[in-house]
């Protein structure tokens, strides 16, 4: 409706199969590429949406844990959004949200943000209490792996994030 389409004619586009519907008010093109409509929709519900802990980590190939639910991080204080996808919603402080920010294509209309994946390590050992130590040492280990890993870097994004430096440096000890 925000595009100018009468109610009646979105309900005809529909019925002749010309549009989906993704979720409740949010429709896509039936020819257009496939993606993951559950991001798709987290992104147009809640525009500073960023994929954290476990989803980030798989996404950048550093755990082979496959999330039930979309871990999506928002500044404290932001609406959560209702979903039909399956989110678990985590608030993280506002001043330090966009350290490690980026944001990843989804359509050529549509991004979400990404947590890159030293940040992602940061957030699994700040909150390893809930995503247990299993996932942040192994996803530790696969970044030390990688070609160009500096512990370095790592270290230095941890001193923006309370609490994170002395657990993290402990962790890089033991596994160096």
């Amino acid at each position: 409706m925000a595009a100018g389409i009468s109610r009646w004619r979105l309900y005809r586009l529909r019925d002749q199969g010309a549009i989906d519907l993704v979720s409740r008010g949010l429709y896509r093109r039936c020819e257009a590429e496939e993606v993951d409509l559950d991001l798709i929709e987290i992104a147009r519900r809640a525009p500073l949406a960023t994929l954290c802990l476990t989803t980030a980590l798989a996404r950048h190939g550093l755990t082979d844990e496959i999330p039930s639910r979309i871990d999506v991080a928002l500044p404290r204080g932001r609406h959560r959004p209702v979903t039909t996808a399956p989110v678990a919603w985590h608030s993280f402080d506002p001043v330090t949200f966009e350290v490690g920010r980026t944001t990843l294509p989804l359509d050529p209309e549509t991004s979400i943000g990404i947590y890159n994946p030293e940040r992602s390590i940061i957030d699994a050992i700040r909150l390893r209490h809930r995503e247990g130590p299993d996932l942040v040492y192994g996803a530790l280990k696969r970044w030390l792996r990688q070609r160009g890993a500096a512990p370095s870097t790592l270290l230095a994004m941890a001193r923006h994030l309370p609490q994170a430096e002395r657990p993290l440096r402990e962790a890089l000890e033991i596994l160096l």
